[in-house]
C-alpha cells in the first residue's frame, strides 16, 4: 500500500516532531483514518519531503516524528503560469487539478465576458481557498513538492503575459498550431476561455497586448478539455513528458 502524502503549512524541520495543522490533522483522521505508529510522508513547499510517523492521535491534535529531509524534484524544467477563465460547478475543479498534475507553476482565475458565475467578494474569496486546496490535494497525489500558486482571480482586461514569457491564448477560429510558435526560453502563459470561449473581442485585445492565437486542432473542446490538452502538448514539446 502506498504511504499517504500530506501537505504541510507550516515549515518542515528534519528529526523533529510536531503537531500537524488544522488540515492535515482532519485528513489524517477523517479522511485516511490512520492509526498511531502508520507512516507518512510530509511537504510543505519547498521541495523537500519528510518520511514520518504518527507517535500520537488525539480528538484535534496529531503529533508526528519527522525523520530526514529528502530532496525530490519531478517540477518540469519550463516555467508554466495558467490564466483560466472561471467557470461554474467541477469544470473549475477539474481544470486546476489537472493543471497541477501536469506541472503549472501558478494559476490566475479570470473574468472574462463569457463567465457565468458570479460571487460577492466573501464567497470568491471561499472560492479561491477551495481551489488552493484542490492544487494541494493533487500535489499529495501525484507527488510534486512545489504548490502551484493560486493568485487572486482578475479581469481579463489589459492582461499581459507573465513577465518574461511567451503568451498564447487559445483560439478555435486561427490557424497556427502550438508547434509553430517559437521554443519558450524559460516560460510559457497561457490563456483559456471559461464555457463559451473568449468573446472576438478579448482574442483580439489579447493579441494586442503580445498573446500569440493558436488552436488545438479542428474541433472545438470544452474549457477544462482544453486545459488539459494544451498543457499537455506543451509539455510534450517543450516540457517533460
Amino acid at each position: 500500500m502506498a504511504i499517504p502524502r500530506i501537505y504541510s503549512r507550516n515549515p518542515l524541520h528534519a528529526e523533529q516532531s510536531i503537531t500537524l495543522d488544522e488540515a492535515a490533522q482532519r485528513h489524517v483522521i477523517q479522511v485516511l483514518r490512520l492509526k498511531t505508529g502508520a507512516s507518512i510522508t510530509l511537504f510543505d513547499g519547498s521541495g523537500n519531503e519528510f518520511e514520518s510517523t504518527i507517535e500520537q492521535i488525539e480528538r484535534k491534535k496529531v503529533t508526528v516524528s519527522l525523520q530526514a529531509a529528502t530532496p525530490r524534484d519531478c517540477e518540469s524544467p519550463i516555467q508554466t503560469h495558467l490564466y483560466q477563465g472561471i467557470s461554474k460547478g467541477e469544470r473549475m475543479d477539474y481544470a486546476i487539478q489537472k493543471a497541477t498534475e501536469l506541472g503549472v507553476n501558478s494559476i490566475t482565475p479570470l473574468f472574462c465576458e463569457r463567465t457565468v458565475l458570479k460571487l460577492e467578494p466573501k464567497r470568491l474569496q471561499k472560492k479561491v481557498d477551495h481551489w488552493q486546496a484542490v492544487a494541494i490535494s493533487a500535489c499529495e497525489q501525484s507527488g510534486r513538492n512545489h504548490v502551484p500558486q493560486l493568485l487572486p482571480p482578475q479581469s481579463l482586461q489589459q492582461l499581459k503575459p507573465h513577465s518574461g514569457s511567451t503568451g498564447m491564448v487559445l483560439n478555435p477560429y486561427t490557424e497556427q498550431r502550438l508547434g509553430e510558435l517559437p521554443e519558450p526560453h524559460t516560460s510559457l502563459s497561457i490563456l483559456i476561455g471559461p464555457e463559451g470561449g473568449l468573446s472576438e473581442a478579448e482574442i483580439y485585445n489579447a493579441e494586442t497586448l503580445g498573446w500569440h492565437s493558436i488552436k488545438l486542432g479542428p474541433r472545438i473542446l470544452r474549457t477544462e478539455t482544453a486545459t488539459v490538452v494544451a498543457l499537455t502538448a506543451l509539455q510534450q514539446l517543450w516540457g517533460d513528458l
